[in-house]
């Protein structure tokens, strides 16, 4: 008998675990699917003013996924958890599984096992994969507004690039040298206005920006109040681009770095010096993000199953839980910008994860059953 009910709960507990895996991937591509529409907004005009390929769009916001995921997979987990066993309580299926021998504990165990799996998951995607691809993300990012700012120039037109500066260009080769240039800039309001004419250029992008960088030319300015006409030759002459023209080389910030990367910082590099807590900062939120898809299913399953079962739904409870979930997300959030100023907040980010596993585990435990009997339920006969 013990052997064909250690069968039966074998079957339950795969069957539960198959639901609690489909329901999960279904809401988690539901959620993408959002987040993939609000994304592309972003990149879209990107795109298209820099007349890239289609190709160029998908893979932008595709890289922008993986970030995400530390916060789509752990609510879908719980979303899943809530609806199966909820669906379940209403067929009656909670009711028998009790009735073989199942406890509160042995009911959660197959969320608890899809938790502690994303868990895993989510530890190797913030770890490695979403750094590398929002890197990936930013650098497409910047040569696709580098090729914007070379798509400005268009042969033949003047070309105006910015408030007071005016570029012509007669031809633009396949490897963006610039030939036959006449640069009009008008910017400095105190100075006459200057005219620059160049056989050839390019652009370049460095750390102050992006760069016109011209050569073989003249630069020519005429004075209205002395009516002086000034007249420089030139070999090689910089001229910079507005502020709103391309982005310029970035610094890596701590989310777009691998684990490996937050603990060996470069000692040549004064701002990553500077950014030490903040690397430190990053790698906690790595390690305790991932355990909300473990505490978020704990966290509905100790209130769901734990007390009177009601065929009619379990709204009341349904609705604790997705609080108390949204809550323990909302504090999360608030003591990682706590953290870059207070230990305290670092203290916390692994406290609110913690606690609620370590709550939940104990809640739904035969301990904790034992001492409600005792405690709560002291009549013979009655259980919690």
């Amino acid at each position: 008998m013990t052997s064909t009910n250690t069968r039966i709960m074998k079957i339950f507990d795969i069957y539960i675990l198959k639901n609690l895996l489909l329901a999960t991937l279904f809401i988690a591509l539901v959620l993408t699917f959002i987040i993939f529409l609000t994304q592309s907004l972003r990149f879209l005009e990107i795109v298209i003013n820099a007349g890239s390929s289609g190709n160029a769009f998908w893979v932008l916001t595709s890289l922008a996924l993986p970030r995400f995921f530390e916060v789509i997979l752990p609510l879908s987990v719980m979303a899943s958890t809530l609806f199966l066993y909820n669906k379940m309580s209403i067929d009656s299926e909670l009711i028998a599984m009790r009735a073989t021998g199942y406890s509160s504990f042995s009911l959660a165990t197959p969320a608890i096992i899809l938790g502690f799996g994303i868990t895993v998951i989510l530890w190797i995607t913030t770890m490695w994969i979403a750094p590398k691809s929002l890197a990936q993300m930013q650098t497409m990012r910047t040569a696709l507004k580098t090729e914007f700012s070379n798509f400005l120039f268009k042969e033949g037109v003047f070309n105006a690039v910015g408030n007071g500066l005016t570029v012509y260009i007669r031809e633009k080769a396949e490897d963006g040298t610039l030939s036959g240039m006449m640069i009009h800039d008008t910017r400095e309001t105190n100075t006459p206005p200057t005219t620059i004419l160049a056989k050839r250029g390019i652009m370049i992008a460095n750390e102050d920006g992006h760069q016109v960088i011209v050569f073989d030319g003249s630069r020519q300015s005429f004075s209205p109040k002395s009516g002086i006409l000034q007249k420089l030759a030139f070999d090689q002459y910089t001229i910079d681009l507005p502020e709103n023209g391309p982005a310029r080389e970035r610094w890596a910030e701590p989310d777009e770095r691998t684990i490996f990367e937050l603990l060996n910082p470069d000692p040549n590099n004064p701002r990553d010096i500077e950014s030490a807590r903040e690397f430190g900062v990053e790698i906690h939120r790595r390690i305790t993000g991932p355990l909300l898809a473990l505490a978020f299913p704990l966290i509905a399953l100790s209130i769901f199953l734990l007390g009177p079962t009601d065929r009619r739904g379990q709204s009341k409870k349904i609705g604790l839980a997705i609080f108390a979930t949204m809550i323990v997300q909302g504090v999360y959030l608030a003591t990682f910008n706590m953290a870059r100023n207070h230990d305290s907040g670092i203290i916390l980010m692994y406290i609110l994860p913690i606690a609620p596993i370590g709550l939940s585990l104990f809640a739904l435990s035969s301990y904790s059953v034992n001492l409600r009997r005792k405690f709560l339920y002291p009549q013979k006969g009655i259980t919690p």
